[in-house]
């Protein structure tokens, strides 16, 4: 198996700086010590009521992550023009709506095919590469292919609420996505809800997974076993 990186995202660092006000935690210092702790990534979603990362933490976070830096969200015109003036290596657009508390389904590739075009279009002229969030369903993958996007991140919530009950039954359409991705040649990725229980087992039946964003689960792991051990907790399951 080749080796699937860990994009640790650190919106709920944000939203704690946030309640307080002024800068502790310091975000960029936080993002800096992910990666030195191992982190391959860092990714952030910026939503339109900026509760947690918000629009002017991106120009500096752009700076200075040096690992890869993805930035996650529904591409409305502020945020596209947010994304386009910080090129971030990777774009994950999400079809999360003005007042939604987390992400929860992916976006109808067939439907929305002419809206995605554009703006994956419009992202390439930057050198950004383009993941889009999709339900584990072949047909939307094959229409984020023909739409022009590099990936495509699997919305494992599902995955994650059913995997105590019966981890076979709840692997197994990501499974045949994954198989369906590698297929067509396009990229997999995935996140939403794995945790330090969930992901081996994702990890192992998901061929061809070549990156994890976990932001909530990691961060909240970290209240016990700090940041550092954590990090490397989460590369153990995916190693």
């Amino acid at each position: 198996m080749h080796p699937t990186r860990l994009s640790v995202n650190i919106n709920k660092i944000a939203l704690l700086r946030n309640a307080r006000g002024g800068n502790l935690p310091n975000l960029a210092q936080v993002a800096q010590d992910c990666e030195a702790f191992g982190a391959e990534g860092i990714t952030v979603h910026p939503r339109p009521d900026q509760r947690h990362i918000r629009f002017d933490d991106v120009p500096l976070l752009r700076r200075i992550v040096s690992t890869e830096f993805n930035i996650e969200g529904n591409p409305t015109p502020d945020f596209l023009e947010l994304v386009l003036a910080n090129p971030p290596h990777q774009c994950t657009l999400v079809p999360d709506t003005t007042h939604q508390l987390t992400s929860d389904h992916g976006w109808d590739t067939r439907t929305h095919a002419g809206f995605l075009t554009d703006v994956i279009a419009a992202l390439h002229v930057k050198n950004i590469r383009v993941s889009v969030f999709v339900d584990p369903d072949p047909d939307m993958i094959e229409g984020a292919k023909a739409v022009g996007a590099d990936r495509v991140e699997l919305y494992t919530g599902p995955y994650a609420h059913d995997f105590n009950q019966d981890p076979a039954a709840a692997m197994a359409p990501y499974t045949a996505a994954a198989l369906a991705a590698n297929s067509i040649g396009i990229g997999l990725n995935a996140g939403h809800d794995l945790n330090l229980y969930n992901l081996k087992f994702f990890k192992e039946n998901c061929p061809g997974l070549l990156e994890v964003s976990i932001g909530h689960a990691l961060i909240a792991d970290a209240l016990y076993y700090g940041l550092s051990n954590t990090i490397r907790m989460y590369l153990r399951q995916l190693r």
